[in-house]
C-alpha cells in the first residue's frame, strides 16, 4: 500500500538510530527552530525501564531479540556464519559488550592524511571528550567527565576468576600493566573501558536520546524500514519508508544515512547510488555510477582458543564476558597496537557452560570484502563478503598474535584455571604454517565492519562521501556512521561511530548553510 505523505516535511531525516544516528539526531535537535526525524527499522523503548532485559543486560551480548539476522563469508573458502547487528534505537550500541576503547592516535591523522584533514587526533579528541563521562579518568587532558555516555572500568575484586588468572597470567610474560586503555600512550594488559553502569548498557538510545526525545522540534519513528532515498535533479529531497505494510514518501531538506556498514551501502544502492554494474545486475537504475559503495569493507579478523575450566562452578552465564584487554604491538610491525588478546568469562554463544575462551584480534587489517545487494527488495538481507588471511601482512600478524595466545593458556596463572584446552585441537599442527592454515579456514569477524561509503577527497576514485560526510554524488545527502570510517581503526568501531556522530551532528547543528539547511 502506498501513501505520498507530502504534508509532512523536514528540516533534516536521519536513518538509523543507531551508534552514530541517534547522535547525529540528537545533536541536531539542540536547534530548536529545526525540524529532525529519526528513523529507525527497529522497535524504540521510551527509557531504561521499558527496555528489555537482553538490551539492559550489558554482561553479554543480545544476539537475537534485536537483531538483523545477517550472515556474512569469513574467507574465500566460503562458509557462512552469523553476524549480529542491532535493530533496535541505539542500533548495535544496545547489543553489544559495551567496550569504551578507542582507537589509536594515528588512526585518525591516518584519515586526515588521506586528505581528510578535520579528522585528525587533535579534531576528533574534543568529540570523544564531549561525549563520555569517565568516572576513572574524567580529570585526565585527554577525557570528559559531563558527556552522556557514561564509562567505567572494573576493579580488580570485581573481575570473575577467569579475568584476574589472565591478568595475572599477562604480567607472568611480561606486558606492563595499562590502567586506562584509552590512554593515548597507553599499552599493555588491564581492564577494558565500559560503557555501563552496574549491568546497564549505556546506549545512545539511553545516552543520548532519553534528553532529546522530549523536544517538540525530534520525532522518533519507529518500526520503519528505509527502502531509498528519493533524488530529484541531482539533489536527496525524500526517502521511501515503510511501516506495517504502507510504504510512504517523507521529505527532508537534508537526508543523513546513519544505517551501518551493511546497510547504508544498501540503501545508496537502492537509490541508484553505487557501482554500474551491481545496479543492473538488479535491475536499479543508476542515477549515480560510484564504485566506491559497498567496496572496501574493513574489520578485525579474529580467532579464539577455547578452554575447559578446572572448576566449571568458577564459571556463570551471568557474569560479564568481557572485563580485561591486552593492546601490544605485533613482532616487527610498524601499526603501534595492532594487536589485541582478550579473555572471555565463558564461551560465547552457546555450548555447554564448562569453557572460557582467549582471542586473539588484528586491529589493523590491510585486507577487505564488500558488501552487495543480494536483490533490490529492501527487505533482503545483504551479502557480506570478508577476505580475512587473504593479505599476507594481515596473516603474519594474526599467526603470531596467535601464538602469544597460545603462551596464555600455558601460564601458571592459567593453568590454575584451565583443565585442557579443546579448540583447537592440542594435537594438530602448531607450526607457523600449521597456524596460517588456521588462520585461513577459521578467522572470523570481530563484528567491526566500517569503510563501505569511506570518506576522501573528490579525486579519490574510492571515495563516496567528503570530510564533512556530504555525498560527492548527489547534493543534500550526508553519511554519518562507520561506513565513512577510511580505514578500521585499532579499538572496537563503536567509541568511534558515536566520535563520529558527534562530528557530524555538531557540523550540522553550528554549520547548517553547509548542509543546505
Amino acid at each position: 500500500m502506498w501513501r505520498d505523505k507530502v504534508d509532512e516535511q523536514f528540516d533534516v531525516i536521519v536513518v538509523g538510530a543507531g551508534s552514530a544516528g541517534a547522535v547525529v539526531a540528537a545533536r541536531a535537535s539542540e536547534e530548536p527552530g529545526r525540524s529532525v526525524l529519526l528513523v529507525e527499522a527497529g522497535p524504540d523503548y521510551a527509557d531504561a525501564s521499558r527496555t528489555p532485559y537482553d538490551l539492559v543486560n550489558s554482561h553479554n551480548n543480545s544476539y537475537t531479540d534485536h537483531d538483523w539476522g545477517f550472515d556474512y563469508q569469513p574467507t574465500a573458502r566460503g562458509g557462512s556464519r552469523p553476524f549480529p547487528r542491532g535493530r533496535v534505537t541505539g542500533g548495535s550500541s544496545a547489543v553489544n559488550t559495551t567496550i569504551a576503547l578507542r582507537g589509536m592516535p594515528e588512526d585518525y591523522d591516518g584519515w586526515a592524511a588521506a586528505g581528510n584533514p578535520e579528522w585528525a587526533w587533535e579534531k576528533v579528541l574534543p568529540a570523544f571528550k564531549r561525549l563520555e563521562r569517565d568516572l576513572d579518568f574524567g580529570d585526565r587532558d585527554y577525557h570528559g567527565d559531563a558527556g552522556p555516555i557514561t564509562i567505567r572500568r572494573y576493579r580488580h575484586d570485581e573481575l570473575t576468576r577467569v579475568h584476574q588468572a589472565w591478568l595475572a597470567a599477562a604480567d607472568e610474560l611480561g606486558y606492563p600493566y595499562c590502567e586506562d586503555a584509552n590512554d593515548p600512550a597507553g599499552w599493555g594488559a588491564g581492564p577494558h573501558p565500559m560503557n555501563k553502569i552496574g549491568r546497564l548498557r549505556i546506549s545512545t538510545a539511553i545516552g543520548y536520546l532519553s534528553a532529546a526525545r522530549a523536544r517538540p522540534n525530534l520525532a522518533i519513528r519507529a518500526n520503519t524500514l528505509t527502502r531509498r532515498v528519493i533524488v530529484e535533479n541531482g539533489r536527496a529531497v525524500a526517502v521511501e519508508v515503510e511501516t506495517d505494510g504502507v510504504i510512504e514518501t517523507v521529505r527532508g531538506r537534508l537526508i543523513v544515512l546513519s544505517a551501518g556498514s551493511l546497510q547504508t551501502p544498501c540503501i545508496l544502492m537502492r537509490s541508484g547510488i553505487g557501482p554500474h554494474e551491481e545496479l543492473a545486475q538488479h535491475g536499479i537504475n543508476v542515477l549515480r555510477d560510484v564504485p566506491g559503495v559497498g567496496a572496501n569493507l574493513s574489520d578485525h579478523p579474529a580467532l579464539a582458543i577455547v578452554c575447559r575450566a578446572k572448576d566449571p562452578s568458577l564459571l556463570d552465564a551471568d557474569q560479564p564476558i568481557v572485563q580485561t584487554i591486552l593492546r601490544y604491538t605485533a613482532p616487527g610491525s610498524e601499526h603501534r597496537n595492532d594487536l589485541q588478546i582478550e579473555a572471555f568469562s565463558f564461551s560465547p554463544r552457546g555450548g555447554p557452560l564448562n569453557s572460557f575462551a582467549i582471542a586473539t584480534v588484528l586491529e589493523q587489517a590491510y585486507g577487505t570484502g564488500m558488501v552487495r545487494l543480494s536483490s533490490a527488495d529492501p527487505h533482503a538481507a545483504p551479502i557480506t563478503e570478508q577476505h580475512f588471511g587473504e593479505d599476507e601482512r594481515d596473516l603474519k600478524r594474526l599467526v603470531a598474535g596467535f601464538r602469544d595466545t597460545i603462551a596464555f593458556t600455558k601460564s601458571a596463572a592459567m593453568k590454575e584455571v584451565i583443565a585442557e584446552v579443546t579448540f583447537p585441537d592440542p594435537r594438530r599442527d602448531l607450526s607457523d604454517e600449521g597456524i596460517a592454515d588456521f588462520v585461513r579456514r577459521l578467522a572470523a569477524s570481530g563484528f567491526h565492519p566500517c569503510a563501505t561509503a569511506r570518506m576522501g577527497p573528490a579525486g579519490d576514485p574510492t571515495a563516496v562521501v567528503d570530510q564533512y560526510g556530504r555525498c560527492h554524488a548527489v547534493e543534500g545527502l550526508v553519511v554519518a556512521d562507520a561506513s565513512i570510517m577510511p580505514t578500521v581503526p585499532r579499538a572496537n568501531t563503536n567509541l568511534t561511530s558515536i566520535m563520529i556522530g558527534e562530528m557530524i551532528g555538531e557540523w550540522v547543528r553550528t554549520r547548517p548553510s553547509a548542509y543546505g539547511l
